[in-house]
């Protein structure tokens, strides 16, 4: 009789197994929303949309931020802001969401995917330096799911070589490196509201910035081209700003109902994000303890943590099995479906990266190749979506200490009978997932 609960043993989560669900409100959340939808103030430049704004931007330690309509979108409107546009490089890591390189193409310029290190997921910086041509005007950085970015080094980098600094910071809305949030450091920085985002409005985007005039540019971008009227005043701009501040572009603005979502979820936010993070810190000191386990490297820095995802590493070779095994031995365990899964595809094979199908990014053959995402070569990438990496959604953390010990047990459990697992292939053992609930 199998142990482990892919083959049919007895899962180590009983029916009654309860785990946080995400995402969460109150009901000041929804009296909020219904007064929003009683006023007649809907759209945006709202009251509450410019009360999150300020909010959050004090938060991460900014100076001027903004509401969009999506984190994709301000990834391009950064780009744009900055004066980035065709055949511009743009260094961007080759592990991340899609949008991160599409938002490059999406104004014309050349996302150059660089590897990244095996122990955080973030770029390797020695590879950066060593990307950078003449005709390099950004890195993106994405400080992806629970690691940060050497941050010190990386502005270093950019002053040497008169490089902006755009941050992606979709998955670390709270983190802090060295007392100071993420997202304030860079020349403009991105952050997604997406419903899966430890602050969420279902969908949305922010930016931040460290000059008003980068912010003129983007409250231009995000309301169809007009210049920012200092109605209401924000961040102590109390003129209109000038006529030559204001650019082409299309309606990326947010909704007075989202910003409401928003306001709620940020008054929950700190606390959230330090739960996670005790628990981060304890779940990895257990997982540490068993063999063919590693945990993320953590830089001393760091002094809060957000996690978007929990991630760890297998040692596929010493194990004997990959990681979408484990994945889903693990899912078997809970009782959870697709809790835990592979890291992002290396964005030089990603399904969804795909910029040469669209017409517009056909400037000419040679442009054509320089976008081609398989000229790219990302072995640190590829080995951890398709050997050694294990993410699950950040909801796992916001379980009890006990539950992360029943987590580590879990892991030490499909460890100890990993000959078990060996035996079947990923592919078959999802017939076996029904027999294990």
């Amino acid at each position: 009789m199998p142990k482990l609960a892919i083959l049919g043993g007895k899962p180590l989560a009983g029916k009654n197994k309860k785990w946080a669900k995400w995402p969460v409100s109150e009901e000041s959340d929804a009296q909020l929303v219904a007064k929003i939808t009683r006023s007649n103030r809907w759209s945006f430049d709202g009251p509450v949309e410019w009360e999150f704004a300020q909010k959050f931007t004090a938060y991460q330690g900014a100076k001027f931020g903004a509401c969009c309509a999506n984190g994709t979108v301000g990834i391009q409107m950064a780009l744009e802001a900055l004066g980035i546009g065709a055949y511009d490089e743009v260094i961007v890591p080759g592990m991340t969401w899609q949008a991160t390189a599409a938002a490059c193409v999406d104004v014309n310029a050349i996302p150059v995917l660089c590897d990244v290190e095996p122990d955080t997921y973030n770029l390797d910086l020695d590879k950066v330096e060593a990307a950078i041509t003449s005709r390099t005007r950004a890195i993106i950085v994405v400080h992806l799911y629970g690691c940060v970015t050497d941050i010190d080094r990386l502005l270093r980098i950019c002053k040497k070589n008169n490089l902006f600094l755009i941050e992606d910071c979709a998955h670390q809305h709270g983190t802090f490196w060295k007392g100071k949030g993420v997202g304030s450091f860079g020349d403009v920085s991105s952050w997604s509201f997406q419903e899966s985002k430890v602050l969420s409005s279902g969908e949305g985007g922010f930016n931040m910035c460290k000059n008003k005039e980068v912010f003129y540019k983007l409250y231009s971008l995000r309301n169809c081209g007009r210049p920012y009227p200092a109605d209401p005043p924000v961040f102590g701009l109390k003129k209109a700003a000038p006529m030559d501040t204001a650019l082409q572009s299309g309606n990326y603005r947010l909704t007075e109902w989202q910003a409401a979502l928003l306001l709620g979820g940020l008054s929950r936010l700190d606390k959230q994000v330090k739960d996670r993070d005790a628990n981060a810190i304890y779940l990895n000191s257990l997982l540490a303890q068993i063999p063919g386990i590693q945990v993320m490297r953590r830089r001393p820095q760091v002094t809060q943590q957000s996690y978007f995802n929990f991630v760890f590493r297998i040692d596929a070779k010493e194990l004997g099995v990959d990681n979408t095994q484990f994945c889903q031995a693990l899912d078997a365990e809970l009782g959870v479906p697709e809790l835990f899964e592979p890291p992002y595809e290396p964005l030089n094979g990603c399904g969804l990266y795909k910029p040469l199908t669209k017409t517009r990014h056909g400037l000419t053959p040679a442009y054509k190749k320089a976008i081609n995402p398989k000229r790219f070569s990302l072995p640190v990438c590829e080995e951890a979506n398709r050997h050694s990496g294990v993410c699950g959604h950040h909801q796992i953390l916001m379980n009890s200490r006990a539950d992360m010990e029943f987590l580590a047990a879990t892991v030490k459990k499909i460890v100890d009978n990993i000959g078990e697992l060996r035996q079947y292939k990923a592919g078959e053992m999802k017939k076996y997932q029904g027999l294990a609930r």
